[in-house]
């Protein structure tokens, strides 16, 4: 998929973290390869950097959770 030419590729808050992350290995893929123009490669660098955000914030929203099970008081003594 070409996120970049896709009209119906979903917003990025949109994304799970598995969506967010495959995406992002593809748009790295693609600069890797070299994008045709120039207007190209800073599209899908943005693309980047938005879903590397994403994932950022489903990795951090994951962490407070395991934190608040841990801190929260031992309901089983």
């Amino acid at each position: 998929m070409d996120s970049m030419t896709d009209p119906a590729a979903p917003a990025v808050e949109e994304l799970s973290f598995e969506q967010a992350r495959d995406e992002l290995v593809r748009v790295v893929a693609e600069l890797e390869q070299g994008a045709p123009t120039l207007e190209q490669s800073l599209a899908l660098w943005e693309r980047g950097e938005a879903l590397a955000a994403r994932c950022e914030e489903w990795l951090l929203g994951a962490k407070r959770r395991l934190e608040a099970v841990r801190d929260s008081p031992d309901t089983d003594s």
